[in-house]
């Protein structure tokens, strides 16, 4: 583990009070500056839920953290084998983190399986806090084990706890009226116990949540209660666990504010509903559930008290016809998907973009082709959000960097497509949708003005002098249209995917209207305003690292260790991707190197390379799982030096 750096006479005073301690009987208490822990068992040990429980108390201790769920994409993978081990990593610190860490320093491992899945990832010298009980000769042998790993001498090079928890667990609820079955089930609790000792986390925030969850269940309350509160008692008084540990709160690593422990996911849902409030427009979700962008639909499905309409359709087509049919109506309306949603919505989205209306498409990237990874995270819709349409139908895409960034992603999101009056692209992924962070809860002040004014009355007169409305009038700024909500006296048009007059919006197949409309579609996202880039180059470097969407933990962590090592590195990261900020040529041409890490196989820097002729270098990882922050610095560290 790494810890802070005490000075010879802190070490001194240390050492005095660690024999005091001894002394007395009580144990020793190291400070730390960051933990990486990691739970893992099957997807029926309830490690999510324990690692959640676990991230939401460090939360509320005042901890910086970041976090990296990770489970199978079956229902109910086969009990005991590899394809079924579910972990969630949590990163916490007494200062700003940005990944969920590289290599974990304690590993829960539940069963065979999960020590087998994940003992690759840990340093030597980590702890690993094993369930023994699971260690039957047919559970490691279903897993490749011939002898047990916890005798064989294997794990010698770990601090290796054996703890019983199932029977620990049973034996701390035989008061309870629970068959053996049912008392297993709490051992992740028995076992978040533990670990709440271990590292001195608040334990309230666990005890109402259990209490609150189980409520119409008071036996089964009371046992997960105890099965908790046994786990914090073993902590405290087993010889095994001589030593706990103190991670003091992030004081300095946050602006002053109210925070709360936010996922991806769960921002973009209240970036939503904000951005309705501030346009002061009803939101409408027209969506087809699909991993891992469901959790938004039932977040949304919970607002109703904010106007907020959901309809689960029976597929993903019907779920963005829907969408758009209340964009016309006059909603904010908002579809969400994964990349294969994407490709069944294509057509409609091009509707969208012939209709000219707001509409938020929201894709939750996954691994791919296919069905691909649905559980593991990629960036490989870039290319799909730019052209993946028939015709010449572009669309702005947008793409948040962190979990808690959804929410203003949202938001921009939104401005775009209410102003510019377009279907909008935002990109998020796995990583970033399941992940979590602190979130600075924003002052009503500080949220931008959505507000939209519909069409009124006619808005043009003919050569004699009669006043009409015309659709496809546009306002000379943005080239958007205006937007008549369907039953406003006057305002009737026709709509439909077949090219329109422009102006008018009557049906057209003049060669010369579809080239004006073609090239006036594409110039007004090409006129989107949207902010400069920023770079971060405080040493006037020669080599810009360049990213986009989630990478931007991973390259931001990298940046900082190459920086403390004496290199010399500019970093600069994307949110808007179409259109590009004005000034990327300006600021790329300013470096000998470009260097784009991608969870694809380079499809930002595809675009890079078109359009401002820059020999842009690409590092590229598609395995599900996000770029380490060691393994960028030594790409990077090998960019600068080639």
């Amino acid at each position: 583990m790494t810890s802070q750096v005490s000075s010879p006479a802190e070490q001194a005073d240390e050492a005095v009070v660690g024999e005091q301690r001894k002394a007395a009987g009580t144990k020793d208490v190291r400070r730390l500056d960051r933990v990486i822990i990691r739970f893992a068992g099957d997807s029926g040990d309830g490690m999510q839920l324990t690692g959640d429980r676990f991230t939401s108390e460090t939360a509320s201790f005042g901890n910086d953290l970041s976090t990296l769920p990770n489970f199978p994409a079956e229902i109910r993978a086969p009990a005991g084998t590899l394809p079924g081990v579910s972990s969630f990593q949590l990163h916490f610190a007494d200062h700003d983190i940005l990944t969920p860490g590289d290599a974990p320093n304690v590993l829960v491992a539940m069963n065979p399986a999960a020590l087998r899945a994940n003992i690759g990832d840990l340093p030597r010298g980590a702890e690993i806090i094993v369930n023994t009980d699971e260690f039957t000769k047919r559970a490691m042998q279903k897993v490749g084990y011939s002898e047990s790993p916890l005798e064989d001498g294997s794990l010698d090079g770990y601090s290796l706890h054996p703890v019983p928890l199932t029977t620990l667990t049973v034996e701390a609820l035989k008061e309870f009226d629970l068959s053996r079955k049912e008392a297993e089930r709490s051992k992740n609790m028995f076992a978040l116990g533990l670990l709440s000792w271990m590292y001195h986390r608040p334990t309230e925030g666990t005890e109402r949540f259990l209490a609150s969850k189980f409520a119409k269940k008071p036996e089964i309350m009371k046992a997960n209660l105890a099965a908790f509160r046994a786990g914090w008692n073993f902590g405290e008084t087993t010889e095994d666990f001589a030593v706990s540990y103190e991670v003091a709160p992030a004081a300095t690593a946050f602006p002053v504010g109210t925070y709360r422990n936010i996922s991806g996911n769960l921002a973009l849902s209240y970036g939503l509903i904000t951005a309705s409030r501030q346009a002061d427009l009803p939101l409408y979700l027209g969506s087809y559930p699909i991993t891992p962008a469901s959790d938004i639909l039932h977040e949304l499905s919970k607002h109703k008290n904010f106007g907020v309409r959901t309809f689960q359709a029976e597929d993903e087509i019907a779920g963005i016809g829907a969408a758009l049919g209340a964009a016309f109506g006059g909603s904010l309306a908002v579809t969400t998907t994964s990349g294969p949603g994407v490709a069944l919505k294509s057509e409609t989205i091009g509707l969208a973009v012939s209709l000219e209306l707001p509409l938020l498409v929201i894709d939750i990237q996954r691994g791919g082709p296919s069905t691909g990874l649905p559980t593991k995270t990629e960036q490989a819709d870039l290319l799909q959000a730019m052209f993946g349409r028939n015709g010449e139908a572009p669309v702005p895409i947008v793409a948040p960097r962190t979990p808690a960034d959804c929410f203003d992603a949202a938001l921009e999101a939104a401005r775009i497509a209410l102003t510019y009056r377009t279907p909008v692209m935002l990109l998020s992924d796995g990583y970033l949708a399941n992940g979590s962070e602190p979130w600075r809860i924003p002052e009503l002040d500080e949220l931008p003005d959505l507000t939209v004014q519909f069409a009124q009355g006619p808005n043009h007169t003919l050569d004699d002098g009669t006043e009409v409305f015309w659709p496809y009038k546009r306002d000379p700024q943005t080239l958007a249209r205006p937007w008549a909500v369907p039953g406003t006296p006057g305002l009737e048009h026709r709509i439909g995917g077949i090219e329109k007059q422009d102006g008018t919006g009557n049906i057209s197949y003049d060669p010369a209207n579809h080239d004006f409309m073609v090239r006036t579609r594409q110039a007004k996202i090409d006129g989107i305003d949207v902010p400069d880039i920023e770079v971060d180059d405080p040493h006037e470097a020669r080599t810009l690292v360049l990213g986009w969407g989630s990478t931007y933990g991973p390259i931001t962590a990298a940046v900082r260790r190459l920086r403390a090592a004496g290199e010399s590195i500019a970093q600069a990261h994307l949110r808007h991707l179409n259109p590009f900020p004005k000034n990327l040529g300006t600021v790329l041409q300013r470096y000998d190197k470009v260097v784009i890490p991608e969870m694809n196989l380079g499809q930002l820097a595809t675009l890079i390379r078109a359009k401002y002729l820059v020999d842009a270098h690409s590092y590229n990882q598609v395995n599900g799982m996000p770029f380490k922050a060691e393994q960028l610095a030594t790409a990077l560290k090998e960019a600068i030096d080639g």
